[in-house]
């Protein structure tokens, strides 16, 4: 599984020393550390802001976000780019922003919102890779009722044992407690660059006074776990990476 840190973090020098050789996820809303990223990242994929737009209550700009991960995708760093969503949006509206897209498939990875229907997803298996967004009754990653959506959508797009028809990557999903319960191939989140500056939250003798040291800290942590190497709806909820061990 691939573990994507959110960026921008912040000093900039410290998000070099920090994400040297590691994978990184940039949005287009906040972008101004991806040159630099580019540089000493591993891989990247672009993130398409629509998230923080809904949030602020801005109007998408669909054709920057176009022109910008056309451009990017060309750097040989850049992997992948999710396509524009409407968050709270109807499945028809989605769906109009898959045809409008006009990057390849190759590099193309559509939403699949939680609350939508499994008919959607099941037309989403066309793309190599589908992320899937926590939205809804289903907005809190963890929740009782996330995971039984979530087994739910794992029992829809997975074979007979347990393998998903489409690699699968989890938006804000990246805490072990998630992810070592399923069959992502990736996930990302922000945590690490939000929580290295807030002082209050490292105590002790021995706390890193520097935020790159903090932001190792956390990414060993959370790297140190893989995704569950197959669906089983037995453990939903509680399952363990366990077939690594034999």
């Amino acid at each position: 599984m691939i573990h994507y840190h959110g960026l921008p973090m912040t000093p900039v020098i410290d998000m070099v020393k920090a994400m040297r050789a590691r994978h990184a996820m940039l949005s287009f809303e906040d972008a101004r550390q991806i040159e630099e990223a580019a540089e000493v990242c591993q891989s990247i994929v672009l993130d398409n802001g629509a998230f923080s737009a809904w949030r602020q209550g801005k109007r998408y700009d669909f054709a920057g976000y176009q022109l910008w991960a056309t451009h990017w995708l060309k750097h040989p760093a850049v992997e992948w780019a999710i396509i524009p969503d409407v968050i709270d949006g109807t499945e028809h509206e989605n769906d109009q922003l898959l045809a409008e897209w006009t990057l390849p498939n190759a590099v193309s990875v559509p939403v699949f919102h939680l609350h939508e229907s499994l008919a959607r997803l099941e037309r989403l298996t066309a793309y190599p890779r589908i992320a899937l967004g926590s939205s809804g009754r289903y907005a809190d990653p963890g929740s009782r009722e996330w995971w039984s959506r979530i087994a739910q959508i794992m029992e829809a797009i997975c074979d007979d044992d347990g393998f998903p028809r489409a690699k699968l990557h989890g938006l804000r999903m990246l805490d072990p407690v998630l992810f070592s319960h399923l069959p992502l191939a990736s996930a990302d989140s922000c945590n690490v660059a939000r929580n290295i500056g807030i002082d209050s939250a490292w105590a002790g003798p021995y706390t890193p006074r520097s935020k790159w040291a903090r932001a190792l800290i956390m990414m060993d942590r959370i790297e140190y776990h893989a995704s569950a190497r197959r669906w089983d709806a037995r453990g939903a909820g509680v399952q363990q990476n366990m077939e690594l061990l034999g």
